[in-house]
């Protein structure tokens, strides 16, 4: 039982790490241009982003949304850009990566 714990324990831990491939795919698709993970940049950190959609059930496909067609006026009047050349499976990861922010 006590193993049990201890795995499970260790299981929580890494799920709390940044993932690194995550990480790697802001770098890649120039995300870090905009975005910081704890603060405010020309755009929220991912930190506030977390934070702002802790609740919303839909905050998965919402911000996968965003970041494929752009958007304006959630964060203030500077716009977030398209990224339509972003696959979406990289998507899908950046977006799990980003709520996942605490």
């Amino acid at each position: 039982m006590k193993a049990v714990s201890v795995a499970l324990g260790v299981a929580a831990a890494m799920l709390a790490l940044p993932s690194p491939a995550s990480e790697a795919l802001a770098k890649k698709h120039n995300c870090l241009a905009c975005h910081a993970a704890d603060k405010k940049l020309v755009g929220p950190s991912y930190k506030e982003v977390a934070a702002k959609y802790a609740k919303d059930q839909g905050a998965q496909a919402k911000l996968a949304d965003k970041v494929k067609k752009g958007g304006q006026g959630v964060w203030g009047q500077v716009p977030m850009p398209p990224n339509p050349s972003v696959p979406d499976a990289d998507v899908q990861a950046l977006v799990k990566w980003i709520l996942s922010q605490k």
